[in-house]
């Protein structure tokens, strides 16, 4: 297979963790081509979208890949096209899915599918699954903000854009800077926001837990906070402790994995915090080599096994 990966600048990635680096290690292993582009390369020109590709080889070294230039080429000249870009879910990543979106509909094979990947605010998927979830509301409006802490006491609050936990809140049952933490992250009420209960589990980790090809990785990587910190992501300082999934996680999983995937989600990571699900991850998921390596488990076999049936 030719798999063309879009992803961040290859010189920014850590590859004793990267998941994408995971990936590739993976497909050439078993002899398929490596490109890689990244958003800015791409273009809609001439009737197609095309990008300045480049072909890789992986040296095993510590620099650890080798760049040919290839030149333009049209995305449907490739048997996979990855989409690995991390976010900010900005508007720059939009438009990048708009054009890959173009590149599938004259052929090309792009997962996870751009249009799923739109339509799943990984923060706001969850309503679509409230049977697992925790008390939950999403609003800019700030006297409903403030009902729901007087209802719930201790909330978390977050952006619906972050990423690595930027963003995210406590606000105690005192209400201590409730108003502030209201202002600046709704702008002043210009800008939709989450809240959630509080989950005291998070003490034992914010659990996240992969679906490739609508099956469920049987081990989670549990990220579990420092002291002081109520944010589990390893972004933010987190440890990660892979370990089988719990009965919920798996009902949880089992649940979602054949329905995201019927929807051309290929690779989803759900996380999980106690008994209830917190967020769904599709833009760029993480956590295959740091399960891989506590485990045995290989994900990324698992994910290029799926990559080679769809």
């Amino acid at each position: 297979m030719k798999i063309a990966f879009l992803t961040d600048p290859l010189d920014e990635f850590k590859i004793y963790k990267d998941t994408t680096f995971a990936m590739m290690r993976e497909a050439a292993k078993r002899g398929h081509e490596l490109y890689t582009f990244e958003p800015q390369d791409m273009a809609y020109a001439g009737g197609e979208v095309v990008a300045q590709i480049r072909r890789i080889r992986l040296t095993g070294e510590a620099v650890w890949y080798q760049a040919e230039v290839v030149g333009e080429m049209a995305l449907t000249k490739f048997d996979a096209v990855l989409q690995r870009k991390d976010p900010p879910f900005d508007m720059e990543y939009v438009y990048a899915t708009y054009l890959l979106e173009l590149a599938e509909l004259a052929g090309a094979r792009v997962f996870n599918k751009p249009a799923a990947i739109r339509s799943h605010n990984e923060k706001l998927s969850i309503a679509q699954f409230p049977q697992f979830t925790a008390p939950t509301i999403v609003t800019r409006d700030e006297a409903r903000l403030r009902r729901f802490h007087a209802e719930h006491g201790d909330i978390i609050l977050k952006p619906l854009d972050g990423m690595g936990g930027a963003g995210v809140f406590k606000v105690g049952a005192d209400g201590l800077n409730l108003g502030a933490i209201i202002e600046m992250l709704t702008q002043n009420g210009s800008r939709t926001i989450m809240g959630q209960r509080y989950i005291p589990e998070i003490k034992h980790g914010d659990k996240r837990v992969l679906l490739i090809g609508g099956k469920v990785v049987p081990f989670s990587l549990a990220r579990i906070p420092v002291a002081g910190e109520v944010r589990g992501n390893l972004a933010a300082g987190g440890t990660g402790v892979a370990q089988p999934l719990t009965a919920k996680e798996s009902e949880i999983a089992s649940t979602l994995a054949p329905i995201l995937a019927q929807r051309g989600l290929l690779l989803v990571g759900c996380d999980v915090i106690g008994n209830y699900l917190t967020e769904v991850n599709v833009t760029s998921p993480t956590c295959f080599q740091e399960i891989t390596q506590q485990t045995g488990f290989d994900v990324a076999a698992m994910f290029i096994d799926a990559l080679e049936r769809v």
